[in-house]
């Protein structure tokens, strides 16, 4: 009977089951069943692996602490992506459990849903969407919500999501009016007016309102409940408090982040810290409460992953109070760290490379600035900046190099015999000092290279094996048979065991010739005399050596150094004429390129010192004039004075008395040039060179000069010919190599000169015949004489031919008759023209 019951039992629970099962009808069974179900299995497990991709997602995510950090995290777009990247497999199951409840548990009968749990799972579908990047198919999930379900509880949240997806398509201002009317709904809850003030900040963020931006950062750090998201939020409010100059609130907020301790992520604490620290007034600010916190936080262990944010704030501590040392060993331990903060790894190699470019150590601070770049996007302005700013390094380094080299020749060329005697012996005894700590430093470094070889050795040749006996040598060749290479124990196939035999032989025996009854006392004896007589004559010889070198050694000579210095009056003058050049250089560069005032104007006010030739004068004092103005010197007084005084006819002088000068008439350096160009083009090339050196005078140290120098060089190549046009240019492409106009200089002197060169007259005859009369250039009565003689006889006789007045050089006029068809027809105008009496 029992049994029965129990058929029958299980017959009803299977029918109850399989009615229940079905979607299509409207009971209290059919919905308890599908809504319980969709709910404590499917989409609970659809939220876990959401939950699960959200912590993946902010745990990977490298954070750009450098900009105003967005409101929440994001996945890649898949063409951002990398090779190695992969798609976060979480967000995708978490859509499959979604689409999995409403295919199997909706119960829409009659238009109406009659499972409560479809709001969530279109919900859950949404943000899953969302987060895979997919925002038109999240949109359509939300809308349903929104559409279907108008009382579900999840209106606000759908709402919301709706608004950040239009965010994300661009559409801003459409999800503003939006969201302001979600955050002003009274009945919207507290989280859910957390998630529409976030969300609505980064709509102003992203249009650039950024004190709209602040008022709701606040309002959504107050309501939310998430600690994670409070931080972050209290970050961005610190950040935008930073953008709109108002530090001391900034402060609070960082400082809020930090009293939030373990509730905080400890990468907001960290940063919040660096933040504070960059507030820090190093000049009126208590500095040993500063350090004693920083060490502190170096000394956390749970700090260490971010040591490289701490050690570069503790960096720039040191470098704001002037302590170089300490801050570049801070900067390279921040390096060290190897973290994927791009930027961080490049502001440190820029601030060690600004920290060697004002020691004045141009070369080790250039390659710093290489390193900047590599770690910086070529498309920001930092990089263009940098990148400039190293190509004016090279500049600087190679007239750094001119200066101090030729200060250096000139100051000993200079001193007495004496002196120079003195001068040098100073420097031979340094030097000696320093190659012997050399040579015992190489020693030394050999000692314990030999040490570490011997101990490898005896490592591997002297090792034992679990019984107690000797391994075989790893050297060892192959024995007969076929057998394991290793299997034979020969002594002379192990370098070691020869080795230490030598070494055991002579200790017991000393040295001996391989000859009969060698173990004999007496030859023992005799063999230790020569061996001592060996021993002495050839420590003598090494000796004699040593000091035959140490006596050939001419750096250790004073007449070494004395006999290199320039004895020549002219080659001293040139020295100082480069040099001079040089220090102009650097002073126009300071003040133009780097806008190192005090650089240039040291620069400068040793040019004049040194009593420069007489065209850098002038130029000198004007760009000193203008330093002195900008740095508030007292000195420029002075300046200006000399220059209205000394040059009262100088374009500098004019542009002194009256400032609006320069900008009359069209007269700017670039209006300048462009007007004597053209002169050049149109054939008046001496009055054009005249004008050339004027400007060249004028605009020294101006940017515009390369542009004068080529044109220069353009001119004389015609004045002069072609030597002087490589001259010229030479001068333009070493003088300005980083400039459009020394490269094109550099290009000309590489293909256009040599093309030239190559070039010969053509012996053969050609089907049309000139006549050329010489002329001096001065001699304008008789040319201008031969032209009206011309035009009078071409006018009777012939008007198809004609005649032009060409420059050949600076000394040379041709006039030439163009036009004649044959010799003959030439020879007879020529004739008539020497014999005429009209002509």
């Amino acid at each position: 009977m029992k049994i029965s019951t129990n058929k029958y039992l299980i017959v009803i629970t299977f029918l109850l089951i399989f009615v229940a099962c079905s979607t299509k009808k409207n009971n209290l069974i059919n919905r308890t069943y599908h809504t319980k179900t969709s709910r404590y299995n499917i989409l609970y497990n659809g939220d876990v692996s959401l939950q699960t991709g959200l912590k993946d997602l902010n745990t990977n995510f490298k954070d750009n602490f450098w900009e105003i950090l967005p409101v929440e995290n994001m996945p890649k777009l898949e063409e951002e992506m990398m090779p190695d990247d992969v798609k976060n497999p979480s967000f995708e199951r978490a859509e499959e459990k979604a689409v999995k409840a409403i295919q199997k548990h909706s119960m829409n009968i009659a238009g109406y849903e009659k499972n409560a749990q479809m709001d969530e799972a279109h919900v859950l579908l949404g943000k899953s969407r969302y987060f895979e990047n997919r925002y038109i198919p999240a949109l359509e999930a939300f809308n349903y919500v929104l559409y279907r379900y108008p009382n579900s509880n999840k209106v606000y949240e759908a709402r919301v999501w709706r608004e950040k997806i239009n965010i994300r398509l661009g559409n801003e201002q459409l999800a503003i009016k939006s969201l302001k009317k979600i955050v002003f709904d009274k009945k919207i809850k507290s989280q859910d007016l957390a998630n529409a003030s976030a969300i609505l900040t980064q709509a102003y963020l992203n249009l650039g309102i950024k004190d709209s931006a602040l008022m709701n950062i606040k309002i959504a750090k107050e309501k939310t409940k998430i600690n994670e998201q409070k931080a972050r939020y209290g970050f961005i409010l610190g950040q935008l408090y930073e953008e709109l100059k108002k530090p001391d609130s900034a402060a609070i907020a960082f400082q809020e982040i930090i009293d939030m301790r373990r509730r905080a992520s400890k990468k907001y604490t960290i940063q919040a810290h660096a933040r504070l620290a960059q507030q820090f007034d190093f000049e009126n600010g208590d500095t040993l409460v500063f350090l004693k916190r920083f060490n502190k936080l170096l000394e956390d262990r749970e700090n260490r992953p971010f040591l490289d944010v701490l050690h570069h704030q503790m960096a720039l501590f040191y470098d704001k109070q002037k302590k170089h040392d300490l801050a570049v060993s801070h900067y390279n331990k921040s390096l060290k760290m190897r973290k994927n903060d791009e930027y961080l790894v490049a502001s440190n190699y820029r601030n060690i490379a600004e920290i060697n470019f004002h020691k004045a150590k141009y070369e080790i601070a250039g390659k710093y600035y290489d390193s900047t770049l590599t770690k910086l996007s070529d498309k920001t302005r930092e990089y263009r900046a940098i990148t400039k700013k190293r190509t004016n390094l090279d500049d600087v380094i190679k007239y750094e190099k001119i200066s101090k080299t030729n200060d250096s020749i000139l100051y000993v060329a200079g001193l007495s015999d004496v002196e120079k005697n003195n001068y040098y012996s100073v420097f031979i005894e340094k030097l000696k000092a320093k190659d012997i700590l050399k040579k015992k430093e190489e020693e030394r470094l050999a000692q314990i290279a030999l040490e570490k070889q011997s101990s490898k050795s005896n490592d591997n040749d002297n090792t034992t094996n679990a019984s107690g006996g000797r391994t075989k040598s790893q050297i060892e060749p192959p024995s007969a048979g076929g057998k394991n290479p290793q299997s034979s124990n020969f002594y002379f196939y192990s370098p070691t065991n020869i080795a230490f035999g030598n070494k055991e032989f002579k200790k017991k025996w000393g040295s001996r010739e391989l000859k009969d009854n060698w173990r004999l006392k007496s030859f023992q004896s005799n063999n230790k005399l020569a061996n001592a007589e060996k021993q002495n004559e050839n420590n003598s010889k090494v000796e004699a050596t040593d000091k035959e070198k140490k006596a050939e050694n001419p750096a250790y000579k004073v007449d070494f150094y004395i006999s290199k210095l320039p004895k020549n009056k002219k080659t001293i003058d040139s020295l100082k004429v480069e040099r001079d050049f040089a220090d102009f250089q650097l002073g126009s560069i300071y003040k133009e390129k780097f806008k190192e005032y005090e650089l240039a104007a040291a620069k400068l006010e040793k040019l004049l010192a040194n009593q420069p030739a007489e065209r850098l004068i002038l130029p000198s004092k004007y760009i000193l004039l203008k330093i002195y103005e900008i740095i508030g010197s007292p000195k420029g007084n002075a300046i200006k004075s000399q220059i209205i005084n000394e040059y009262p006819e100088s374009r500098h002088a004019q542009i002194l008395q009256n400032p609006n000068q320069e900008n009359k008439d069209n007269q700017s350096p670039e209006a300048v040039y462009n007007a004597l160009y053209r002169e050049f083009e149109n054939g008046d090339t001496k009055a054009a060179y005249e004008k050339v050196l004027k400007c060249i005078d004028d605009y020294a140290g101006d940017e515009i000069l390369p542009k004068f120098e080529l044109l220069k060089a353009k001119i004389l190549a015609r004045l002069k010919g072609l030597e002087e046009y490589k001259k010229t240019l030479s001068f333009v492409a070493l003088n300005y190599p980083n400039t459009e106009e020394g490269k094109k200089a550099d290009a000309l002197l590489a293909k256009d000169v040599p093309a030239l060169e190559k070039l010969t007259f053509n012996k053969e005859t050609k089907g049309t015949w000139k006549i050329v009369f010489f002329k001096n250039t001065n001699a304008t009565v008789e040319i201008d004489t031969l032209q009206k003689k011309l035009e009078v006889f071409f006018s009777k006789n012939n008007g198809q031919i004609k005649w032009s007045n060409d420059l050949y050089n600076d000394t040379t006029n041709f006039i030439v008759v163009h036009g004649f068809r044959s010799k003959q027809a030439t020879e007879s105008t020529l004739h008539f023209l020497r014999n005429d009496e009209d002509y």
